[in-house]
């Protein structure tokens, strides 16, 4: 009975080393927009914020097309995509807690969580390990938080629209929260895992050398 070979996977596609794309180019404005958006958001200029997150979006979806139309994926630009969108959210965030729109408690969920991904970075770092890859869970929780925060701030902005934004933005940012906790875990136990293997692939290594150094000695 013959065997099929079995075909290689697709290669993915290339990611480049590149700093002057059009792509990385539209994240820097995004970023540049951040401040922005803050500044609109403590003074109570929801429309004119809604108007900048809404350039924002249309920016990250068509850098993203343009990345893969045009082989423009850059590991510059998988840095800059996501900073932008936590940085967004943490701008609107700490605007509409100082707002009293939202509670304080939830800024502290969503920057604790942020730092501790800072610090399981720092370990990672120390034991030669690049960043982990991003979970689906991070992505659906980014999501659901990028959303749900301008959804509030539209009610601010038409407050004869709050009985149905207020009550959705809320279901998003509170299982938004919830999933950013849950992708966090996930990121700990794998760091965890990584961390716990170096220590035991450097303790392995060193027994072999101290037994090649008993051989040798006697």
């Amino acid at each position: 009975m013959s065997e099929h070979p079995v075909p290689a996977p697709a290669p993915g596609p290339a990611v480049s080393d590149r700093i002057l794309t059009i792509p990385n180019l539209l994240s820097f404005i995004r970023l540049l927009l951040v401040p922005v958006f803050l500044v609109l958001v403590l003074a109570g200029e929801d429309l004119a914020a809604l108007i900048v997150i809404i350039i924002s979006s249309a920016s990250d979806y068509l850098d993203g097309v343009i990345a893969r139309r045009f082989d423009q994926m850059t590991r510059l630009g998988r840095l800059l995509d996501p900073a932008a969108d936590r940085l967004f959210i943490l701008a609107a965030v700490i605007g509409l807690a100082v707002r009293e729109v939202v509670p304080w408690w939830l800024v502290a969920v969503i920057v604790g969580r942020d730092v501790m991904l800072l610090l399981l970075g720092v370990v990672l770092a120390q034991h030669r390990y690049g960043p982990l890859p991003v979970h689906h869970l991070g992505k659906l929780a980014t999501f659901a938080l990028f959303y749900a925060l301008p959804i509030l701030v539209l009610g601010q902005a038409f407050p004869e629209l709050r009985a149905f934004s207020d009550p959705l933005g809320w279901a998003l940012a509170l299982w938004g929260a919830f999933l950013y906790w849950w992708a966090g875990a996930l990121y700990l136990r794998q760091t965890l895992d990584l961390v716990r293997g170096s220590g035991r692939s450097a303790s392995a290594s060193s027994d072999r050398v101290d037994d090649s150094r008993r051989s040798t000695d006697g």
